[in-house]
């Protein structure tokens, strides 16, 4: 039988094939040349808030997801890493990149507006009720004033005496 030759140590064989040896055959040793365009880093990332790069991570990860959990989910992380005027900024900023019409209809779901009030079937008194349990106060404040200016005048002198009864009664 014929015997292979080993090396013996395999310290002992430095060449190209085992790059972590003691010496390799090539030994860089020139400076690191200067890019032409060097990527400048920024300090600015040193000074931001931890909260605020959990918020930031947070805004990629609903992005990312797109689903409603995601993003209800956020606003409670929001409530608890950021304060009032920080949650408020942010929703200025998200509103001024909407167009009109979608930062009012955002607006009035985040608000739960009830809309207008539907029509009175059956008097009308248990559907406006109703209709004035969901309603903003904005809304409840433009709907009495309008009205009363409709009513005739024997009317609000009616709705005031009744209004007069019921702030006496309390």
């Amino acid at each position: 039988m014929a015997a292979r030759r080993v090396v013996p140590v395999s310290s002992q064989f430095n060449g190209l094939a085992c790059p972590t040896g003691g010496a390799t055959p090539i030994d860089n040793k020139a400076k690191k040349c200067a890019l032409s365009n060097p990527k400048k880093r920024s300090n600015l990332g040193r000074h931001i808030a931890p909260d605020h790069k959990r918020m930031s991570r947070m805004i990629g990860y609903c992005l990312t997801l797109q689903t409603s959990d995601a993003w209800l989910g956020f606003s409670k992380v929001a409530s608890a890493k950021l304060d009032a005027t920080e949650r408020a900024s942010l929703a200025w900023a998200a509103l001024m990149a909407l167009k009109p019409e979608h930062v009012e209809l955002t607006a009035a779901a985040v608000l739960k507006a009830a809309g207008s009030p539907l029509p009175a079937f059956l008097g009308g008194l248990d559907e406006a009720r109703f209709w004035a349990s969901c309603a903003t106060r904005s809304e409840l404040k433009a709907y009495a004033l309008a009205a009363h200016d409709a009513m005739s005048a024997q009317d609000q002198a009616a709705f005031f005496q009744h209004i007069s009864e019921v702030e006496i009664a309390a």
